[in-house]
């Protein structure tokens, strides 16, 4: 069986660490020139399903590696308000089992083992075409193409492979915006913020009025001597807001116009939340407006299929799009493994893969949106109703477990 992924994301890269692993001729096709190319964006929490899968689907020195990369990211997730009054806290799975890893230490960590014939850089996709037998062809911007039995796409959100595919499956704005930046840990940019929230544990600032901001602390455990310059620790924040009631021109606005932004609508909070902002890293500073993925409804399978952010790209406010990514990688891995060995066909596999991926990616994706709209919620009525709720919560156990129920 020869298996074709498109993106070498963490996915991607994941699943072919596992088929690599399992003797499946797996190849992966990456549209950036090569390796040294970073990766954007923030540091990943792995939570406890994400290392599971990583465990499972890694060779045993590659999950060291990450192992010994990780720091812990605690157990719990907090709720303050705007003065940084704590308003409840709430257990986030077993104490330990969360970790926090720079996407490019977790990235070199998934390409060891994976030489360069398996891995091609500099390899854009362009479309897929079906070819008898069964088989199917990928081409690419450089006019070459490659065949196979299997057409994975682990392109992420903006996933061509999906376009061609499921072209009705689109992203969905969800109305809401968030500015985020990143905050040196330091004693003059944390002055004064509670050690709840330099833990590493994820903390939502909920004001009595608008907005809403999202604070955490981010470190590995030896990243910091890996030469990233995105593995040193630092505080990330988001504020967070419906898109109608910021500036028409926010996405367009430079970094430091908007950090003035972010500053201007919460100089009423705490000093400590001020200082964190004022202090961060000024070319950090992005908007970003947040778009999910609709419910996903079952499809026909055949030989092509997604994983990641390619099907279910979500909003950032649950904290498992990665995860549920490896996830994937490992259900994907198991299913063909059941096509290697003879127990299913190629297309009965994929649909016990899609299946399970849909019951437990809709949840993730749900709960995402769910979280976004609330936040950027600014009437006062609810958002009231809200703190008070969690205050009760705080006090009374089985109020807490109703809310928080996974």
């Amino acid at each position: 069986m020869r298996v074709l992924v498109i993106g070498a994301g963490l996915g991607g890269l994941a699943l072919a660490q596992g088929l690599s692993r399992d003797g499946v001729d797996v190849h992966v096709f990456e549209r950036r020139a090569d390796r040294g190319v970073g990766l954007q964006g923030y540091g990943l929490h792995l939570d406890e399903a994400g290392c599971a899968a990583l465990r499972e689907i890694l060779p045993p020195a590659n999950w060291s590696e990450i192992d010994a990369r990780a720091g812990q990211a605690g157990s719990t997730a907090g709720f303050y308000d705007h003065r940084l009054r704590p308003l409840t806290r709430v257990d986030n799975g077993r104490r330990g089992g969360r970790r926090s890893i720079g996407r490019l230490g977790l990235r070199d960590a998934l390409l060891e083992g994976l030489d360069e014939r398996r891995v091609h850089w500099g390899k854009e996709f362009e479309r897929y075409e079906q070819l008898p037998a069964g088989r199917v062809r990928a081409h690419f911007a450089d006019g070459t193409h490659a065949e196979g039995d299997l057409l994975v796409g682990a392109d992420a959100s903006n996933s061509r492979v999906r376009r061609q595919y499921l072209p009705d499956i689109t992203r969905q704005d969800t109305g809401v915006l968030t500015i985020a930046g990143r905050s040196p840990l330091t004693p003059r940019a944390t002055a004064g913020l509670p050690a709840g929230i330099l833990d590493g544990t994820p903390n939502s600032i909920v004001p009595a009025g608008p907005g809403w901001m999202f604070v955490c602390a981010w470190r590995t455990g030896t990243d910091q001597a890996s030469g990233h310059t995105g593995d040193h620790p630092y505080v990330v924040w988001a504020y967070i807001a419906d898109r109608a009631s910021l500036p028409a021109d926010v996405t367009r606005r430079t970094p430091a116009a908007l950090r003035e932004l972010v500053l201007s609508r919460i100089h009423t909070w705490s000093p400590a939340l001020t200082t964190l902002v004022a202090r961060c890293a000024v070319d950090s500073v992005a908007p970003i407006p947040l778009r999910s993925m609709p419910e996903l409804t079952p499809w026909p399978a055949g030989n092509v299929t997604l994983l990641g952010d390619a099907i279910h790209n979500m909003t950032p406010m649950a904290g498992v799009g990665a995860n549920t990514a490896l996830r994937d990688a490992a259900e994907l891995r198991r299913a063909l493994g059941d096509v290697t060995s003879g127990r299913r066909d190629l297309v009965t596999a994929v649909a016990a893969y899609e299946t399970r991926m849909r019951a437990y990616a809709n949840p993730a994706v749900a709960a995402s949106l769910r979280n976004a709209r609330n936040a950027g919620n600014a009437a006062r009525l609810p958002r009231t109703a809200f703190r008070t709720l969690l205050r009760v919560a705080d006090r009374v156990p089985a109020v807490k477990r109703a809310m928080f129920a996974s």
